[in-house]
């Protein structure tokens, strides 16, 4: 197949656009930098286990397959003629949430996601009349639901009124409009991505690794998270899956609460875990970010279950061995 990756050279981006390329896919990568280079791992455990050991193929071939766009998917512009003969796009961009909430830093959330979307759909090429259909894959996050305290969330469940759960609710219904020209669409409702070089991990490891790691505030919040290598293969499965569409919760079938979370990253480096973040400093320093750090979603993975997804790391303590201690 031919797929568009916009914010191809982000954590998840990066890690995709290697996967899909593994698996034999034609891929157009789009993002603001002037050039990209995607770094090959043979670390990186694609879902055909058959090239799990022997990494990628050839590197000539891949990146014969491989198509670097420089753009600003919030304006119009030419790459999206891109759009129109890829047969998958998968939208991850988005601008990071890790910074101090201003005004401006809100508008740059909320326009990178709602506006990047509205340009892709437009788009689209409405193939309904020769019975062919693009798929978009939508990033969200189960942000969409807000702080639920103790509420078990499924993908039927209602959305939250804070900042990130309305940006999550706008962002759905702009990559929804796709439906309208008769493509498939999927939104992937993406909880805490765990992996190696990047991601909310990467900002915990230093404290834990010099003695100074904890849970935030008192712990209690529930922690929805997923896996790298879960969430490059529950795209893929998405891609193959026909029949799949609408809201997916990405996030393992293990509910943990970050306390918990905490303890077992601390257990797998061998270093203690005992130093929590009090809430009122995370609020004083992160602002509005940091009440979003401290919210609690005990989401489900219920439509991956469902639909017969496979979860190769559905424990914390195996999902962070893997990560952490692997070479």
């Amino acid at each position: 197949m031919k797929i568009l990756v916009t914010g191809a050279s982000g954590f998840v981006g990066n890690y995709l656009c290697q996967t899909l390329l593994g698996n034999g896919h034609s891929v157009i990568g789009i993002g603001r930098s002037a050039k990209h280079e995607l770094h090959y791992s043979k670390k990186l455990r694609l879902s055909k286990e058959s090239k799990a050991s022997d990494g990628f193929e050839d590197f000539e071939s891949t990146e014969d397959r491989f198509e670097w766009v420089s753009a600003d998917t919030t304006l119009e512009g030419s790459w999206q003629d891109k759009v129109k003969t890829s047969d998958v796009i998968i939208n991850l961009t988005g601008k990071n949430i890790f910074g101090y909430w201003t005004k401006e830093y809100k508008n740059q959330i909320y326009n990178s996601r709602i506006l990047t979307t509205k340009n892709i759909v437009s788009a689209f090429s409405d193939l309904s009349h020769v019975g062919k259909k693009q798929v978009l894959l939508n990033t969200s996050a189960i942000g969409y639901y807000g702080d639920r305290g103790e509420e078990s969330l499924t993908e039927e469940d209602s959305a939250g009124n804070d900042f990130l759960a309305k940006v999550c609710v706008d962002w759905e219904k702009e990559a929804l409009k796709a439906e309208e020209k008769g493509a498939r669409v999927v939104l992937m409702r993406f909880g805490v991505v765990l992996g190696k070089d990047g991601g909310a991990l990467s900002k915990m490891l230093p404290a834990f690794k010099f003695f100074a790691g904890g849970p935030l505030g008192k712990g209690t919040h529930w922690f929805p998270w997923i896996h790298i290598d879960d969430l490059l293969r529950a795209v893929l499965f998405l891609i193959e899956n026909e029949n799949v569409s609408g809201a997916i919760n990405f996030v393992a079938p293990e509910s943990i609460r970050h306390k918990e979370f905490a303890s077992s990253l601390g257990h797998t480096l061998n270093r203690p875990a005992f130093m929590p973040a009090p809430a009122f400093m995370i609020k004083t320093i992160m602002g509005e970010m940091g009440l979003a750090f401290l919210s609690s979603q005990k989401a489900k993975p219920y439509i991956l279950n469902k639909s017969g997804f496979k979860f190769k790391y559905g424990d914390i303590e195996s999902a962070l061995k893997d990560i952490v201690l692997s070479e």
